[in-house]
């Protein structure tokens, strides 16, 4: 359909998973996709097989992060949407928590998201012009931020702190036309993760959705695409839920 013929996309920790779902359905509806990673061999192969632009660049860095993504909207020409997937998923109990272990969710979720989010929305009221509506999307992957298993509260905090800083960026950045948006993914299965799952784990997450599955990496993906479009022009400061009804427990 190239529902983003045209667009010009950055996706930060698009090289695996839910980013390279994001990265592959975008790329097929026709925007222009460049990937922003620190994975190098992943994101060398992504971009083969999607025929996108990769930089690596460590997003727990400060000026690693701001670097990789001037260059990525310098080859862009210009930046239409941002997709801030980095993260880092850690699972430690509560009262064995290490200070330094719970800085980690934060330097690769909420720091860097607010870094990204910094260099493209300046790129985006440079680049946009007075008939533009809708100057930019930002999109911010999250998560439930629940307590499925125990071992999750650095990780749950870090992911309220991201659906916190969606709001504020997007009663900021609205006057300039630019929407923010999150997207809260629940339980998923990436395919690496389903070859070798307990098929009893499966089956007991399945069961906490009303719609008896886990997620796929494209639902998440088909929500990002929604976002990205044209159709959610009038969607901004809200939170997602990308999770086959598991916030109904």
């Amino acid at each position: 359909m190239n529902r983003l013929a045209g667009r010009r996309v950055v996706v930060s920790g698009g090289a695996q998973g839910i980013g390279a779902a994001i990265v592959a359905m975008f790329a097929a509806e026709g925007a222009q996709v460049t990937v922003l990673d620190g994975c190098a061999e992943a994101a060398a192969v992504l971009a083969e097989e999607i025929g996108c632009h990769a930089y690596v660049a460590d997003l727990a860095d400060t000026r690693a992060t701001h670097e990789g993504m001037q260059r990525a909207i310098s080859r862009l020409g210009g930046l239409d949407v941002l997709v801030n997937n980095a993260g880092a998923m850690r699972f430690r109990a509560l009262l064995d928590l290490e200070p330094l272990e719970v800085e980690t969710p934060f330097d690769m979720g909420t720091r860097t998201m607010l870094i990204t989010t910094q260099v493209a929305a300046r790129a985006m009221i440079g680049f946009r012009t007075p008939a533009d509506e809708c100057a930019g999307k930002v999109i911010n992957v999250s998560g439930m931020g629940g307590t499925g298993e125990g071992g999750q509260a650095h990780f749950a905090a870090s992911k309220a702190a991201v659906m916190a800083l969606t709001r504020a960026a997007a009663h900021e950045l609205g006057p300039h036309g630019i929407t923010v948006n999150c997207l809260c993914p629940g339980y998923f299965l990436d395919e690496r993760a389903a070859v070798g799952a307990d098929q009893d784990r499966v089956a007991s997450w399945s069961a906490l959705s009303p719609l008896g599955r886990l997620g796929e990496p494209r639902d998440v993906a088909r929500a990002a695409l929604f976002l990205a479009s044209t159709d959610s022009d009038y969607l901004t400061g809200d939170a997602l839920n990308v999770s086959g009804g598991m916030v109904l427990h």
